[in-house]
């Protein structure tokens, strides 16, 4: 459980502003390299950056991985934070990442995960009282109404709703089901 909580933080941080293909193709190469905190830690950071190339930011996400992987072996004895407070503090680890990582590897609920696609769609559809200007304001705003029990899939929902139809340019509310009741549909 511990190696699973670990690659699944590793792959929260390789997925920022990557696509999933690409994301998955590097979580492969570096689990057929032995994926533990141990194994990147004696990695150096050349290899590193190899093996995770292509995905976005690759640089910055060599040295995060690094300085993450050995506050976890420093701190937690190896494992990852069973809090969001102690994951943000994690280099390279926002709000979002934190509590999907809550959700995955700790099968915990401690907030709902808030992407680009979370909060561009809850301001269309006007689910904030009055339109957020970050993710983190617009994750405060939908769990003071959301119940708490749809917190979890809130995310898996909207993610695929706004990478195939709700899409930032050009959204394709003419094929969208909700709108008859969007706010931003009757706009555009």
């Amino acid at each position: 459980p511990q190696v699973m909580r670990y690659q699944v933080l590793l792959a929260l941080m390789l997925s920022s502003q990557t696509k999933d293909q690409v994301t998955s193709a590097a979580m492969l190469r570096l689990r057929r390299r032995g994926l533990t905190v141990d194994s990147v830690l004696q990695m150096d950071e050349e290899t590193l950056g190899q093996i995770i190339y292509p995905v976005g930011f690759w640089r910055n996400k060599v040295k995060y991985i690094k300085q993450t992987t050995a506050i976890l072996k420093q701190k937690y004895g190896g494992d990852i934070p069973s809090t969001v407070e102690e994951l943000v503090q994690l280099p390279g680890v926002g709000p979002k990442m934190a509590h999907l990582a809550m959700h995955i590897a700790w099968d915990s609920v401690a907030g709902i995960a808030v992407d680009t696609h979370v909060h561009r769609i809850s301001n269309r559809l006007k689910w904030v009282k009055k339109e957020t200007k970050n993710p983190e304001e617009t994750r405060v705003a939908l769990e003071e109404w959301l119940p708490r029990d749809l917190w979890k899939e809130i995310n898996w929902l909207l993610v695929g709703f706004g990478q195939q139809t709700c899409l930032p340019v050009h959204p394709r509310c003419s094929q969208c089901l909700n709108q008859d009741i969007c706010p931003a549909a009757k706009k555009l």
